[in-house]
């Protein structure tokens, strides 16, 4: 029966989830069971396209990215796939309307990934963010209306600045791996073969601007969604925290994270927050 093959499904881009992010799987928890599942569809597809073309070194990561991409035409066509990632996917991209144009705007940014390129201009690295973090921000908010496109409107800035926060926050932390191992920097001007605490400030408050810009959204979403984003803003805002108070030349070398316990301290007050109406 198709309903077995479609639990089986998302079940599956449940656990990419869990394996894949601890932190986005805590925050995904804490939204309303209604939605949840398709959080956790949207993570999958991007996660499965992300990991193509960040890990698959000893592949042909050209061939393996157009073969994803086939995959997904021909499941959004069909409304079913056999991957099972693209079918729970699919499922949440026709039940809330996602646009399409999301859909190949994040992909066109995993092909820049591809691209042999050190350095990225500034309307490259616009272009890059706009595919890879708004548009996924800009999938869930979808979600998180349930279809509604005037809710959808109205939150549509927001929603985009708080996916760049987060993407933002993820390059700065992965500073090292991206710079050493994938031969990539995603910030324009910036050296960092000699990152200064100036250069690294520059960057921490253009993140914190657009921090300031979701969170206006935040206030704003529905009840069922609500909660799970606010988590998920306290995680990535501490995050930057942490990076803000790290000496440049130590982000050069090492992976900053935030501990468990810490993140069970985020979860207490982000609740706390969140049942006083203080969010």
């Amino acid at each position: 029966m198709k309903s077995i093959f479609d639990a089986v499904s998302q079940a599956c881009s449940k656990l990419v989830t869990q394996h894949y992010s601890t932190s986005f799987s805590l925050a995904t928890k804490m939204l309303a069971p209604s939605i949840r599942g398709d959080i956790y569809n949207i993570y999958g597809f991007v996660r499965f396209a992300d990991e193509i073309v960040d890990s698959f070194h000893d592949y042909d990561k050209l061939f393996l990215l157009n073969k994803f991409e086939e995959d997904l035409q021909d499941a959004l066509e069909q409304k079913i796939s056999l991957n099972p990632i693209l079918n729970s996917f699919q499922h949440t991209f026709h039940k809330y309307g996602i646009p399409l144009h999301l859909v190949t705007s994040f992909l066109k940014s995993m092909r820049m990934d591809l691209e042999k390129r050190i350095r990225l201009t500034e309307s490259q690295y616009q272009e890059y963010i706009f595919g890879s973090a708004d548009v996924v921000g800009l999938m869930c908010l979808m979600v998180f209306v349930k279809g509604d496109e005037i809710a959808y409107e109205k939150l549509k800035t927001s929603a985009m600045a708080l996916g760049s926060a987060f993407q933002k926050v993820n390059f700065l932390r992965d500073l090292k791996n991206d710079f050493e191992d994938l031969n990539r920097t995603y910030f324009p001007n910036t050296n960092l073969q000699n990152l200064t605490e100036e250069a690294k400030n520059k960057i921490v408050d253009k993140i914190k601007a657009d921090f300031k810009l979701g969170y206006s959204g935040i206030i704003q979403l529905p009840r069922e969604a609500k909660f799970g984003v606010y988590t998920a803003y306290r995680y990535y805002f501490k995050l930057l925290k942490k990076l803000q108070d790290t000496p440049s030349s130590k982000i050069m070398c090492s992976r900053i994270r935030v501990s468990n316990p810490q993140k069970f301290r985020l979860l207490v007050k982000s609740y706390i927050n969140y049942k006083l109406k203080l969010v």
